[in-house]
């Protein structure tokens, strides 16, 4: 049996990477990121979501990427009568909540809102605070082999 351990990166089919940027980066206060190859991104902590415009797939891709096809949840430290204050200052509209939910490790509070393409996006706090293990990218290189 293998091990996964965590995810690295999302890719979003979009039909406009700059107005997905935009979102992401304005809306949701993640950072704006360009790769080799004019790749567009938005990150936060140590992942990645990969915006790739509809018109210009990149293979391999998957079997029907369309925009609009995404259900993600993005964890908050912040209270989420701020997120929703924030939302509604930038006229973006609560589809639901707040909503008690059930996220990976616990109960969550959680709002619903869509990107421009129509993604759903959950916006989620956990209703007790989580003690997730921090990782020290050192530690990683420690445990390479060592030649």
């Amino acid at each position: 049996m293998i091990n996964i351990d965590r995810v690295d990166h999302l890719v979003l089919t979009v039909a406009d990477v700059d107005r997905a940027v935009d979102f992401y980066e304005l809306i949701l206060g993640m950072k704006a990121q360009t790769f080799p190859g004019d790749r567009r991104a938005v990150s936060f902590g140590q992942q990645t979501v990969k915006l790739h415009a509809a018109s210009e797939l990149v293979e391999p891709t998957a079997t029907h990427p369309v925009p609009g096809s995404a259900n993600l949840c993005f964890v908050t430290s912040s209270a989420i009568s701020e997120v929703q204050a924030h939302l509604r200052s930038n006229d973006v509209r609560i589809e639901e909540g707040p909503v008690a939910r059930t996220g990976s490790l616990g109960p969550i509070t959680s709002l619903y809102v869509r990107d421009p393409d129509g993604n759903l996006i959950e916006i989620a706090r956990y209703d007790d605070p989580i003690d997730e293990p921090a990782v020290d990218p050192l530690d990683a290189v420690e445990a390479l082999p060592q030649d």
